[in-house]
């Protein structure tokens, strides 16, 4: 039966998941792949745009468009790497520091709403598992 195979079943869980997380992030006007993009650049240091394309194993033209469009809504700045010139470190920026912030509480939310049908040792068993894997 194709409901149990592995594929399957994590493709409608990631739905299911996306179904409650869009709606989370519009009030911050981003979504779940900006809100990637945030959570990556938000983590301790500066990065370059490839080494933030690398950490979300995403290609750099669609990191490009990604910093474009956070850019354009002042979430992010880029500038020269300071010993690479060729490079652009990318930094949020207070605002999207504040939208970072808020999306994490929201993105929380509905994770907690997603898991909210299993117990919570069961819940966080399955986060285990699924680090484990990936």
């Amino acid at each position: 039966m194709s409901r149990r195979r592995l594929g399957y079943l994590l493709k409608h869980a990631n739905l299911r998941l996306g179904e409650l997380t869009g709606p989370a992030l519009e009030p911050y006007g981003i979504d779940g792949r900006e809100f990637a993009v945030l959570s990556v650049l938000g983590g301790p240091g500066s990065l370059s745009q490839l080494a933030a394309a690398q950490r979300l194993g995403i290609d750099r033209t669609t990191m490009v468009a990604l910093l474009d469009a956070l850019e354009g809504k002042k979430l992010v700045a880029r500038r020269p790497h300071p010993d690479d010139r060729r490079k652009n470190v990318v930094e949020l920026t207070d605002r999207g520091r504040d939208t970072l912030e808020g999306a994490t509480r929201a993105v929380d939310g509905a994770e907690r709403a997603f898991l909210s049908s299993l117990p919570d040792d069961d819940a966080r068993r399955l986060r285990e598992l699924l680090e484990r894997v990936v």
